[in-house]
This record gives C-alpha cells, structure tokens and sequence, in this order.
C-alpha cells in the first residue's frame, strides 16, 4: 500500500485540509507520515493537534510514494522556502505523485514543477493574487474545487478537503502497484 507524506505547518495549518484527507487516506490501509518544520505538536487555525512523525529537513522522498502539502496560514512560509523547493523538484525528478490543497498550490508553482500544467488554488474576490502566482509560474488556472493534470492533484479550499482525499486515494489505486482494500 501506499506511502504518503502529508506536509504541514507547524502552526496555523488549514484543520480540515488536513484531518479529512488524512482519515480518508488511513481508512483506506494508506500508511500516513505528517512532516512539519519541527517535531511535536503542530497546532492548526481552529485548534486542531497534530502529532509531527518527521520533521521536513530529515524527508527521504524515497520512502514515500507521495507528497501532499496542506493550505492556511501557515502555509504561506513554505511559498518562498527554497528548501522546499528542492524537495518537491526532488520528488517529481523520482516520479513521486504531489498534491496541495488552498493555498499550497502556490508552492508547488513557485518550485517550477505546475508549468504547463493544469491546477487550481484559493482565492477569493478581494484576493487573486493566489491566481496570478500560478499563472507566473505557467500554469494554468481552472476555477475548480479539485484539478487533476498527471501526477499533480490540486484543490482550492477545506470545501474541497473530501473531495481532494478521495481523488489521491482513486488516482494511487488506479495505479496497478496498489489495491484499494
């Protein structure tokens, strides 16, 4: 089965963007890993605990099969974090899948691997910045609430939290190496 690395921060990440993949990924026999900038307990806006397994500087992209980046406030330091950068790069040169969700899309733009593809983010109508980001980094916005372009799941918000868990759950199963349970 699957392994997943799901990337938050340790403060202030989007609650539901993370505990609703998660379970959905863990109910489906997937083995879960959360990575932060530090070990501990990561705290999310609304409060949420979330026990940190790994912390980011020490993540073997080979023992995971992928990487999902979790939105909110937090979030917004991992969009300039050049570390970070390399990790995502690291994990698309080994073919690994990626996923992010509200505004975490945003990083994988900012680390080149959305050009020439398809994806969404949050915005809102007082806020297209998140937009413009992605398109400066050549991608192609779709307004969706979840947007699948080969090994690349975006998602725009907590609305879509379910949604984006299912989708990464159907696309690793969809894969011949995994069997849903």
């Amino acid at each position: 089965m699957a392994k997943i690395a799901i990337i938050i921060s340790f403060k202030n990440f989007r609650d539901e963007e993370y505990f609703i993949p998660k379970e959905i990924f863990e109910n489906n026999g997937f083995e879960v890993k959360t990575i932060s900038t530090e070990k501990g307990i990561a705290i999310g806006g609304d409060g949420g605990e979330a026990e940190v397994d790994l912390c980011l500087s020490h993540l073997d992209i080979d023992e995971f099969d992928a990487l999902v980046f979790v939105g909110g406030p937090g979030a917004y330091a991992f969009i300039e974090d050049e570390s970070v950068w390399h990790i995502i790069r690291q994990a698309r040169d080994k073919g690994k899948f990626l996923a992010a969700i509200c505004i975490a899309p945003a990083i994988l733009a900012k680390a080149g691997v959305l050009e020439g593809k398809k994806a969404t983010i949050w915005s809102s109508s007082m806020d297209k910045k998140p937009i413009k980001i992605l398109q400066e980094n050549g991608a192609e916005y779709i307004d969706k609430a979840v947007v699948q372009d080969g090994k690349i799941i975006t998602a725009n918000g907590p609305s879509s939290a379910e949604e984006f868990g299912k989708s990464i759950v159907q696309h690793l199963t969809n894969n011949p190496k995994f069997v849903i349970i």
